[in-house]
């Protein structure tokens, strides 16, 4: 059976993304269309800018049709994607996408300038992976089924929940395919949920 995997491509590193996924040997496909998601197994929201992809998820009516797809289908968030899952943005009066019991803080590691590389542990993903923090948001609290994958310096940094995968680097930006191997898994229901 072949599985396939969208890539939300209207902002942010969504090229990396797929290049990532197809050094798994994954089928993807970008997906700027509501159509687009239609036979996807699986969809990941590229990190970007989080206001402007919610913006543009409005106005091409992406962004009830995400919601429905992932009432049946895994979602991984990686940095403005882990910000459109959570339930709660730190100083933001509502959610966007809320499909994950998190808490979340923009923009926490600092500004562009303040980018750094880090070396994580991430459970059941890979010891020592090089997580890229682009101004970079962390979560702050999670609800008692999320699972916390990885922390740098006592923040949360990679999370999962049921068929819901989140990270607040870019794990497309390094030439580690792992963390995109583990939600391609996570696709086929290899990995339980």
């Amino acid at each position: 059976m072949t599985f396939k995997i969208g890539v939300l491509g209207l902002q942010g590193a969504f090229r990396e993304h797929a290049k990532a996924l197809e050094a798994t040997n994954t089928e993807v496909s970008i997906v700027k269309r509501v159509h687009e998601l239609e036979g996807l197994d699986g969809l990941v929201i590229p990190g970007g800018e989080s206001t402007t992809m919610r913006r543009l998820m409005d106005k091409y009516e992406l962004f009830d049709a995400i919601k429905q797809f992932a009432n049946e289908k895994p979602v991984f968030g990686t940095c403005a994607g882990l910000i459109l899952m959570a339930k709660k943005i730190d100083g933001q009066k509502g959610p966007h996408l809320a499909l994950m019991d998190i808490n979340v803080k923009r923009n926490a590691f600092g500004r562009q300038v303040e980018s750094f590389e880090a070396e994580l542990d991430i459970k059941d993903v890979a010891d020592n992976f090089v997580g890229v923090f682009i101004r970079a948001p962390y979560i702050t609290e999670v609800g008692e089924d999320v699972e916390v994958l990885a922390t740098y310096d006592g923040k949360i940094v990679a999370a999962r929940q049921g068929h819901f995968l989140t990270a607040a680097f870019h794990p497309e930006l390094t030439d580690d395919n792992r963390f995109h191997q583990y939600f391609v898994e996570m696709v086929k229901g290899k990995v339980l949920v």
